[in-house]
């Protein structure tokens, strides 16, 4: 169904990636699947059926990451926007369903009357989506969205703050524990990239899941009803899909441990026997021995000292820190450091 008139005036979708997508996924699923140990890149988990599948994550009782992180939000949302002063532009890294933003959104409409709301996503549905409800529950809001993966956004994303001027602060969003998604090195490089686009008085929202047991951890990342199990394995019918390839995915189990010594949970694909896969759109055969595995994903979980850490050396200081009730999650202010 088409937007209403007013929407598709307050909505503008920059598709940055259609271009090159296709060609950078067969690109870094051939690197992945030739390197050892075998790899394939998280951010590709993110198709339509991706996303989707990681919305009815967020719903699972084993998945307390989602429950922690409303609490704060939902508790704390005033306090929150209110740590920059004057009025403030929203922008999101990895917006997926904004169904969290919506409480920092109407913490921002109450203290002023229009918000531009800036969000980033790989999946352009999930943006058209939440654009949607978005717009039709808040008429303060105006919506410049980008649908590529986060360094490609944020190039672009510099200029659309440019012509805005500088008559409003920017409160960047990076929710979730999506910062642990990157090992350390890599974190601080994608912060100090976010720190590029921000001013010395703006500000930076980051969600980060905090170390501890891993009879907490593990179920979060391998639930009983198996829908983390088909996010994961999703990604061998996405290359089933478009590079031809003929993954069975009856011969790979999910598998999820954590790995105390590195402080991070581990997805694994693992191979059920030995056997062979082509994928024909980028002319490969790969051979999988039994029990070998294809690395998904790692999620670090941190603590305050860490996090303290990672602001300093990605030139930001951590302002503030909120925590849920129970202590498993945190956000935290990144001040972009002068």
């Amino acid at each position: 169904m088409p937007l209403p008139s007013l929407s598709q005036e307050r909505l503008v979708i920059h598709r940055l990636e259609h271009a090159s997508d296709s060609s950078s996924f067969a690109e870094d699923v051939r690197l992945g699947l030739t390197s050892n140990p075998k790899t394939l890149k998280p951010k590709y988990f993110y198709d339509d059926l991706g996303s989707r599948l990681f919305e009815a994550i967020c719903a699972l009782p084993e998945y307390y990451l989602t429950r922690a992180e409303s609490e704060i939000l939902r508790t704390r949302a005033d306090e929150i926007v209110s740590s920059l002063r004057g009025p403030v532009r929203l922008v999101e890294l990895g917006s997926g369903s904004a169904e969290k933003t919506r409480y920092l959104i109407e913490a921002l409409l109450t203290r002023q009357r229009e918000l531009h709301y800036l969000p980033i996503d790989i999946s352009e549905a999930s943006l058209e989506r939440s654009s949607a409800v978005l717009l039709e529950s808040y008429p303060g809001i105006l919506i410049t969205a980008y649908a590529a993966d986060y360094f490609t956004a944020m190039s672009a994303l510099g200029e659309t703050i440019a012509r805005d001027g500088k008559n409003a602060r920017i409160m960047a969003l990076f929710l979730g524990s999506n910062i642990g998604n990157f090992d350390p090195a890599e974190a601080r490089a994608f912060l100090r990239e976010v720190r590029k686009m921000l001013g010395p008085e703006d500000g930076l929202l980051v969600g980060a899941d905090l170390k501890k047991s891993p009879a907490v951890l593990v179920p979060a990342y391998d639930d009983a009803l198996g829908v983390t199990a088909a996010f994961n394995l999703n990604l061998l019918v996405r290359i089933n899909r478009e590079l031809d390839g003929d993954f069975d995915l009856k011969k790979f189990e999910h598998s999820a441990i954590y790995n105390e010594a590195r402080g991070r949970m581990e997805v694994h694909m693992v191979s059920r026997a030995a056997h062979r896969v082509r994928i024909r759109g980028i002319d490969l055969e790969v051979e999988f021995a039994k029990g070998e595995s294809i690395h998904t994903e790692s999620s670090y979980k941190y603590d305050l000292e860490q996090l303290g850490e990672l602001a300093s050396k990605s030139g930001f200081r951590l302002e503030k820190t909120w925590l849920d009730s129970a202590e498993r999650f945190s956000f935290n202010l990144f001040a972009a450091a002068k």
